[in-house]
Order: structure tokens, then C-alpha cells, then sequence
């Protein structure tokens, strides 16, 4: 800096920039916010409220039949949820019933949105069709496959095993019960016939989002089907299958239809929500249920931060993309 003499003394550095004061949400910013205000309250009072309750009750040893004797017993109800019989057969069911139909509805899924990816005639009408079985209700899916395939007199399969027995001279072919043979693997199978659907659509959005130019250039470079599904397909649907594995998991550890409609959850097929609905309902064990019913919600909130996760890092993506 020049003074009136003509020398010049050194300027001074200058200082961090103070940082802008917060200010408080103006009368503009409180408007368009209060029309949101009754869907929050509805929200906490639907979610939030019953959950406290749920937390509250789970720490009591609270039996219906018995009103007077209810005692605050603290953590020994969630310590039972690990160390009881039932409960652990039934955390085990879950897991392999969970493992069992996301792994058959990704492959299935990824299949059928290959399928649907190329041009054929009837192409709409065959997505159409395929979509179907997702938005049958859950209850009346479940009694379709208990009653119309599965029953052992009059159902589909064993009419369809009459058929290709009387087609290679065998009159009388066996007529298995399949409920009472493979309970597990029936209540599967319903499973995945529902939400196979589910996972096709969101893999064939994956696949409908690659660019089509690095495709081509793949082709024309002499690249096989399979070097193209491997090293651009594959990898570019790692986001979607992610999503689809974490989506299915949320809905499938929390499936209670096909259990109660199919098996009654009897010979093995009992999982955890519907153990907690006979550990409330039936046995009238109401903070025992409680407390499973608190650590299924924390597992679910578990995979649904990782999904919400991926949603992200997948609207991330295509952000940048564009």
C-alpha cells in the first residue's frame, strides 16, 4: 500500500471470510412447508407412535391371560428372542426362505428382462402377462397355489403328472402331496412366481439405460453375446441387481401370507413374523412378541439403508450422466 510520502508498507493478509449469520425460515419458506405439516403428523402418529409402544411393551413381561402379574423384566424378552427354540428355528427359516427366493427371482428376473429386451412381435402383450402375477394380492396368490396346483385331488401339477404319465402308459402315476412332501420349497415356489416380476422390471430398466452406443461398438468390434453380457452387461446392471436383492430381502423377511395361507405355518415353515403372530395372538405372550417384533425392525431398517443406499448412488449416477 502507497502512503503520501511515496514508500509502501507491507498489506496485511487478508482474513478468513466470516461466515454467513443462519437465519431462520421466512414467512414464504413456513408456507410452503405447512401444507406438509398434517402428512408428518399422520405419519408419526401411523409409524412412530405404535413403534414407541411396541419398544415400551417389549421391555415388560406382560401376558394377556394374566393382566395383574405384569412386571418390568427389561432386556430378558429380547434375550429370549436369541435363546428360545422356536424363535431361533424360526429366525433360521426366515433366513433360508429370504436366501431361497431372492437368489430364484434375480436369475429368473434377469432372464426374463434379457428377454424382453430384444424386439419381438407381442412384445408389449408378453410384459403384460409376465407382470400379472405381481399384482395379484398376496392372500389370493398363495390360496391360488395352495388350492389350484398344489391340492393333491384336483390340482394342476398332479393332473399335469396324470397327463405325462398316461402319454408314456403309466395309468398310474404317483400323485405327490406337495405341501405335506416339500413344504418349504412350495411356500418358495409361490414366492418366486410372485415376485419374479418384480425383479424383471427393475433389471430391465437397468438394461434399457445402457448406452446403446458402447453396445454397438462392442458388437462391432467381433465381441460374442456372452463377452457382452459379461463385461458391459453385468457390471452395468451391478447398481439394479443390488437394489433388486436388497428391495426383495425387505419384503420377503416380512412375508406373512404365503406362510399363514399355505402351511399355517406348520412342518417347519413357521418364519418370524409368523412366529410373532402366535407368540401374540395365540400364546398371549404380548411383550415376548414385542420384542421380536422390534428386532425384525431393525433388521429391516438394517437392509433398507443399504437400499436407499443404492437407490442413491444410482440417481447419482444418472445425474452425471446426463
Amino acid at each position: 500500500m502507497t502512503t503520501a510520502a511515496g514508500t509502501t508498507t507491507p498489506q496485511s493478509p487478508p482474513g478468513p471470510a466470516a461466515a454467513p449469520a443462519r437465519r431462520s425460515p421466512g414467512p414464504r419458506a413456513w408456507a410452503t412447508r405447512a401444507p406438509l405439516l398434517p402428512a408428518l403428523v399422520f405419519l408419526i402418529a401411523v409409524t412412530q407412535l405404535p413403534f414407541v409402544a411396541t419398544l415400551v411393551i417389549s421391555l415388560f413381561d406382560w401376558n394377556s391371560l394374566s393382566p395383574d402379574k405384569r412386571a418390568f423384566n427389561g432386556l430378558d424378552n429380547y434375550v429370549s428372542v436369541f435363546t428360545d427354540a422356536a424363535l431361533r428355528d424360526s429366525v433360521l427359516t426366515t433366513i433360508l426362505l429370504t436366501v431361497g427366493v431372492v437368489v430364484a427371482t434375480v436369475v429368473l428376473g434377469l432372464a426374463l428382462a434379457l428377454l424382453l429386451d430384444r424386439t419381438f412381435f407381442g412384445r408389449g402383450m408378453v410384459r403384460t402377462l409376465l407382470i400379472t402375477p405381481f399384482l395379484i394380492v398376496p392372500v389370493s396368490a398363495a390360496l391360488l397355489w395352495k388350492h389350484a396346483l398344489y391340492n393333491p385331488e384336483y390340482g394342476l401339477l398332479n393332473g399335469a403328472l396324470s397327463w405325462v404319465g398316461a402319454l408314456f402308459g403309466d395309468t398310474s402315476p404317483s400323485q405327490p402331496d406337495w405341501i405335506a412332501d416339500m413344504p418349504l420349497l412350495a411356500v418358495i415356489a409361490a414366492l418366486v412366481w410372485q415376485w419374479t416380476p418384480f425383479m424383471m422390471l427393475i433389471l430391465l430398466a437397468g438394461l434399457q439405460s445402457r448406452p446403446a452406443e458402447v453396445v454397438e461398438a462392442a458388437r462391432l468390434d467381433g465381441a460374442s453375446p456372452w463377452q457382452t453380457f459379461r463385461y458391459l452387461t453385468l457390471p452395468h446392471l451391478r447398481r439394479y441387481l443390488e437394489l433388486g436383492v436388497l428391495l426383495g430381502a425387505v419384503y420377503i423377511v416380512q412375508n406373512f401370507d404365503a406362510v399363514f395361507t399355505i402351511t399355517a405355518g406348520g412342518l417347519g415353515t413357521a418364519n418370524l413374523p409368523y412366529t410373532i403372530y402366535q407368540t401374540f395372538y395365540q400364546a398371549h405372550e404380548y411383550g415376548l412378541a414385542s420384542a421380536a417384533g422390534v428386532v425384525v425392525v431393525i433388521g429391516t431398517i438394517i437392509i433398507a439403508t443399504f437400499a436407499l443406499r443404492t437407490v442413491s448412488s444410482l440417481f447419482s449416477e444418472e445425474a452425471n450422466r446426463a
